[in-house]
């Protein structure tokens, strides 16, 4: 028997959706034979590319199966199973499905050329049914899998690397889904994760582990779009979408343009009353499908004459990892802000981490990121410290941090011995509204406490304490055009780099007696993508490097600390499955030394602001990475 959708000898013409009116050249056409009649299966799959023409089933009587082109069994995993996804892992496939008998999701090795099935891996029983699941492997070749629950409940797991499945998956985050889905697929490349809501339409989401909770609508259900009646199962290929109408037994294809999707065909699928599964696998000439249909449980195989156009992708960035972190900060939202690394003089490793919480007040981390101070100031925004500071007859060390909830400067000290902190001060500010402050200190010693407010202004100050009272001559005032935050003073070459949120990153001349002219060290763009946050120094016997976090796309850039500012790249900070820690993204605040700190700080330590705490979902906290790994990951001299 052979169903065929052909314009031509009368048989049924496939039915299109134009893409914004305008029409196509040639329609595409799904040719369909049966396939395997004797199968009884659930869910199916193709092998990944490259790894065989064989496919995959799943089956509540049979098990899991490994079948070649005539639906003939070659290998199977006993028991009862429902649910299919898979993914290349060098010449092995990692399957993942749904044991029935045991209500958990499974993930499992198949050789496809010795035919057999390794041991699995369970997750936890979740306290919700599991309707699908769907992988996703990541730019770090991490392994995840996706959850799609009942009633909008979601999660994603982070199950092995490479080739190499982890004997015990981590539940990375939450992720709310619509509340009648019950298919989900990710395109790896564009990091996006696709899922249905049956009444409504399909969505897309971003799959990256530290990506926010965002959707967008690929296709909506009529009178908003072209679905008939129903959205279900869906495959994705680059720059596209397949996609069921199980109801209207109809085939969607869809093209990505930028943020939006354009219908591109709608083909019927005369002959099938249910269609509930789908797989793609692409071929020379367009894409090679296998359908399921629900009703009677058939099965067919084919080929769609349709290729979508791969859209650009971001760049690949390097990862580096946290092999420590902070523990999370004691206020829930966007709290935790801009950290600032205090070197012991005598003893590196006594070192602390110094981190605002803008809803709270002032934390000191040990090195291992263990919290041994909080001091509730208030809402301080940045902070940023300088040593020797005279503090009536005292030489202390200075911390300076700006104060929200005063728009003042909070000055404290740091005991040179013990490191420890106390308030020793505020200085008023007339700004309406502080948000940054960065210091400067001259070889001559003395120290510069410089501050910036959200219209842009910019107010330098001398700081003094001759009788152990802080105070604050201003020495200077300028302005850029739009909201500032992050700065940093190079104290050799008495240079302040300060950045502008959605411009970029000036130098100026951080000598209170000189003329503030700006000189533009990066702009916006491609690399450098607003917010413009955290700025700090890396500097060392040979090379002097300027650390940016690129907010837009959960980054870091690196460039030379002296014009022309070459850039030497970009990297962002990954998770760590063997230390449990996530990675970073959405970084307000960052610092960096050069110091040797001692153990895995020898070559220096960089600390950045985590805004979105997961592996586990907690309040925001900051990730302790070693400079050597920057180094490594940028080839940096």
């Amino acid at each position: 028997m052979s169903i065929s959708w052909l314009p031509k000898h009368g048989l049924l013409t496939a039915l299109i959706s134009l893409t914004i009116g305008q029409a196509m050249a040639a329609a595409p056409n799904l040719s369909l034979t049966p396939w395997a009649p004797n199968l009884v299966v659930d869910a199916i799959a193709l092998l990944p590319v490259d790894l065989g023409p064989e496919r995959l089933a799943a089956s509540e009587r049979d098990g899991l199966l490994l079948l070649d082109v005539q639906g003939k069994e070659l290998a199977r995993l006993k028991g009862s199973f429902s649910s299919l996804d898979s993914r290349a892992a060098g010449q092995h496939v990692l399957v993942a499905s749904l044991d029935n008998a045991r209500q958990q999701a499974l993930l499992v090795s198949l050789d496809p050329a010795k035919r057999s099935w390794g041991q699995p891996v369970y997750l936890p029983t979740r306290d919700y049914p599991v309707n699908g699941l769907c992988l996703y492997r990541d730019e770090a070749s991490n392994l995840f899998l996706f959850l799609v629950g009942e009633e909008g409940k979601g999660e994603q797991w982070l199950v092995g690397n490479g080739a190499t499945l982890n004997p015990q998956p981590q539940r990375v985050r939450g992720l709310p889904l619509p509340p009648s889905a019950q298919f989900c697929q990710v395109d790896d490349g564009a990091n996006q994760l696709v899922v249905n809501e049956e009444n409504v339409g399909w969505w897309a989401y971003p799959a990256h582990a530290e990506a926010d909770v965002t959707r967008t609508p690929v296709a909506m259900r009529e009178p908003f779009g072209e679905i008939k009646q129903a959205a279900g199962a869906m495959a994705l290929v680059p720059g596209g979408i397949v996609a069921l109408d199980p109801k209207a037994a109809q085939l969607h294809l869809y093209q990505q343009q930028g943020e939006r999707w354009a219908a591109q065909a709608t083909l019927a699928l005369p002959g099938m009353k249910e269609p509930e599964n789908l797989a793609l696998r692409p071929t020379a000439k367009g894409l090679q499908v296998l359908l399921r249909d629900d009703d009677d449980g058939r099965l067919y195989q084919g080929e769609l004459d349709w290729q979508a156009t791969p859209v650009p992708l971001a760049p690949v960035l390097a990862n580096v990892k946290a092999i420590s972190q902070s523990d999370p900060v004691g206020r829930q939202g966007d709290a935790a802000d801009d950290p600032a690394i205090w070197i012991h003089p005598q003893q590196p490793a006594l070192s602390r981490v110094l981190g605002t919480n803008k809803k709270q007040g002032l934390m000191a981390y040990d090195l291992q990121g263990k919290l041994l101070q909080e001091l509730p100031v208030g809402r301080l925004n940045n902070v940023d410290i300088r040593p020797n500071f005279k503090l009536g007859q005292q030489t202390v060390d200075l911390a300076v941090a700006s104060n929200r909830d005063h728009n003042s400067l909070s000055l404290f000290s740091i005991d040179r011995t013990s490191g420890e902190l106390r308030e020793a001060g505020e200085i008023p500010t007339p700004l309406k509204d502080i948000y940054g402050i960065c210091l400067f200190q001259p070889a001559s010693g003395e120290i510069y406490a410089i501050a910036n407010g959200k219209d842009g202004t910019f107010l330098q100050y001398r700081l003094n304490a001759p009788n152990g009272s802080v105070q604050g001559e201003l020495v200077r005032q300028f302005k850029v055009d739009s909201q500032p935050e992050g700065c940093v003073a190079d104290d050799q070459r008495q240079r302040l780099f300060l950045g502008e949120e959605d411009v970029g990153v000036w130098a100026v001349d951080a000598r209170a007696d000189q003329p503030a002219t700006l000189s533009s060290v990066i702009k916006v763009g491609a690399q450098l993508q607003a917010d413009v946050e955290g700025l700090a120094l890396y500097q060392s016997a040979t090379q002097d490097y300027l650390v940016i976090s690129s907010q837009g796309n959960d980054s870091y850039v690196v460039l030379d600390a002296e014009p022309p500012f070459a850039s030497r790249g970009a990297f962002r900070v990954g998770l760590n499955a063997a230390a449990g820690i996530d990675g970073a993204s959405e970084t307000d605040g960052l610092e960096v030394t050069s110091a040797n700190l001692g153990g895995p700080w020898s070559h220096g330590m960089l600390v950045v602001q985590d805004g979105r705490k997961r592996m586990p979902e907690q309040t925001q906290n900051f990730k302790f990475v070693p400079w050597a790994e920057v180094t490594k990951a940028l080839k940096l001299p």
